[in-house]
């Protein structure tokens, strides 16, 4: 069994996660649900909220939401109200296709006619919401607001619904690389060498060794003793993995156009060698459900491995599992290691 020497990449890179960046802008549109008391009927809200990503636990927001409020038992009458709220905003990670989130903080609403015993005044407010990434740096945005108001010595609930289109702006520079530390040269003086009489040469016997699993490495040298036979090996023995690098979208298992091309590569590969078999193996990070990750692993391995049958390798030849978020290659603590922990990779086995 020969073992293969060099593998060329096919791919320029993996899948990226989405870049952090320090301010979001949203313009919002929706309704306001009122307690009854106020006496108003359902208002459309519209408004905006900027918000600075801190890397701080609350990332600090400023919205502000403007209605056209008719008073039910005065009609005709109607009245502007503002409302400017100042909010902390914490962000959850749960997955590539979604950000929820809560808010909580305190805001003012003023009232254009004081009708009903409504008043300007301050009140809390908390909610809940989600963001829907729909292209680069741009998400759909839902949010429920709650607001509590005292008002003229009694307390009144609101009720918001809200959406609207999230702009993100302003890229975090990356990190930079660790300086180098500073090597300090010395100059050694040198020194006389002894003369040393030679020893007579100790005739060591040589030691068995043999290549129990057939792979063509030693059993000194080899790492993986028991490789199945066939498997192409690397220097250690153990059976040699290769690095599709094949870019996804965010919890999409379809392989985009500029990584079709290069699988191909992979395919004519395999074309020019009949006697070589691959198996496509997929692996993701571990942001979401430890077994939604094993299905979305499975389904991109698939994906690559139909992508390849098509492109005229029998099918025989290719299998494909997934691996979900069980084997790591980098850490999951930081966006580099994430994305690449989200690969393809490929063994090859030689018949």
């Amino acid at each position: 069994m020969k073992k293969l020497l060099i593998i060329p990449a096919l791919l320029l890179s993996s899948a990226v996660m989405a870049s952090d960046y320090n301010y979001e802008l949203t313009p919002v549109i929706g309704y306001n649900l009122p307690e009854g008391n106020l006496d108003y009927d359902t208002q459309f809200l519209i408004g905006l909220e900027a918000q600075y990503n801190s890397d701080t636990f609350l990332k600090p927001e400023l919205s502000v939401l403007y209605s056209d409020a008719d008073y039910e038992n005065n009609s005709p009458a109607s009245t502007d109200i503002y409302r400017i709220m100042l909010n902390g905003v914490h962000e959850y990670s749960y997955k590539d296709n979604m950000t929820p989130f809560s808010k909580v903080g305190i805001g003012y609403e003023t009232i254009d006619k004081h009708l009903e015993d409504n008043r300007d005044s301050l009140f809390i407010d908390a909610g809940i919401g989600v963001k829907l990434p729909l292209a680069k740096a741009i998400s759909l945005k839902l949010e429920t607001i709650y607001m509590l108001k005292y008002n003229d010595n009694r307390l009144d609930n609101n009720l918001a619904i809200l959406a609207g289109l999230n702009f993100a702006f302003g890229q975090k520079p990356l990190p930079a690389p660790p300086a180098r530390p500073e090597i300090k040269r010395q100059i050694l003086k040198p020194k006389p060498t002894p003369v040393v009489k030679p020893k007579p040469p100790v005739v060591q016997p040589k030691p068995v060794d043999g290549d129990n699993d057939k792979d063509g490495v030693l059993n000194s040298l080899d790492r993986c003793p028991a490789t199945p036979a066939g498997n192409v090996v690397n220097n250690d023995g153990c059976t040699k993995e290769v690095n599709l690098h094949v870019n996804f979208e965010n919890g999409s298992y379809n392989v985009d156009e500029a990584s079709k091309a290069l699988v191909k590569k992979f395919a004519d590969f395999l074309i020019a060698r009949p006697n070589y078999t691959a198996q496509i193996i997929g692996h993701t990070n571990n942001i979401g459900r430890e077994s939604d990750n094993q299905v979305l692993s499975q389904n991109r391995a698939n994906s690559v491995r139909d992508l390849i049958v098509e492109y005229g390798v029998a099918q025989d030849r290719v299998t494909a599992i997934g691996r979900g978020e069980s084997d790591p290659i980098a850490t999951n603590d930081t966006a580099e290691g994430l994305a690449q922990n989200r690969r393809i990779e490929a063994t090859l086995n030689k018949n």
